[in-house]
């Protein structure tokens, strides 16, 4: 019973997550998102100087595509050719390749152009939602929860989860600075793929009780009685 209920309050939050973009997405053009955008745009890019610019394009490199599927590419062969756990395999297709299906869907449905003012880095392609914001929140999102299998000391899982969640403000923030994305791009890039990578952990772990679970100390493998995991 408190296995369903853990996993319903992930369903929850990923419906909660769909629920809150769907509101960012259906004013996108409305005057408060606008005011919203004007004024982080105001605030991020009134930092520029040359150092935090290269800061911000380390940063920006980080939530590219190139090295997305570089570290996505790593991931999987550690989990298929180390742990030899398919079901975690499974768990990060679905949540990197879903999100950037889900990504591209989005923008071709919206169809808004990114900013034309004071951009230090040319990109193409439409700007809702951020495609950085959503890629890196799916990455570093199933890093989080895949290290969290094996890792349980607190210390080191709030210094994972700080350093991860750090990482994807900053990646966000870096889309805004260079004059790529609007700020709401960014918090519905996040919105999005909060959305889905909640949804994936919710599809692909929800029947653990009944299945091999993704392996770790907590683990169904090599336990007595199935439904004594955790």
């Amino acid at each position: 019973m408190g296995q369903t209920k853990k996993w319903n309050t992930v369903l929850i939050l990923s419906l909660l997550f769909a629920a809150c973009f769907s509101l960012l997405a259906f004013d996108i053009d409305g005057p408060a998102i606008h005011y919203f955008d004007s004024q982080m745009i105001a605030l991020v890019q009134g930092w520029e100087v040359p150092v935090l610019t290269l800061v911000m394009k380390g940063f920006t490199f980080l939530g590219s595509t190139e090295f997305i599927v570089g570290v996505a590419i790593a991931v999987l062969i550690y989990l298929f050719a180390v742990k030899k756990d398919m079901r975690a395999c499974m768990f990060a297709v679905a949540a990197l390749g879903g999100c950037a299906l889900l990504n591209k869907i989005l923008k071709h449905s919206f169809i808004r152009e990114r900013p034309e003012l004071h951009r230090l880095i040319e990109e193409t392609g439409f700007s809702f939602p951020s495609g950085h914001s959503m890629n890196s929140l799916a990455l570093y999102g199933m890093i989080v929860f895949l290290l969290f299998r094996y890792i349980h000391r607190p210390l080191w899982r709030g210094i994972i989860l700080l350093v991860s969640a750090g990482t994807v403000l900053a990646i966000g923030t870096s889309r805004i600075y260079l004059g790529v994305h609007y700020p709401s791009d960014v918090l519905g890039g996040y919105l999005a793929s909060g959305f889905w990578l909640l949804l994936t952990v919710w599809f692909i772990l929800r029947d653990r009780g009944t299945r091999p679970a993704l392996s770790g100390p907590h683990s169904s493998e090599g336990r007595t009685s199935p439904g004594t995991a955790n």
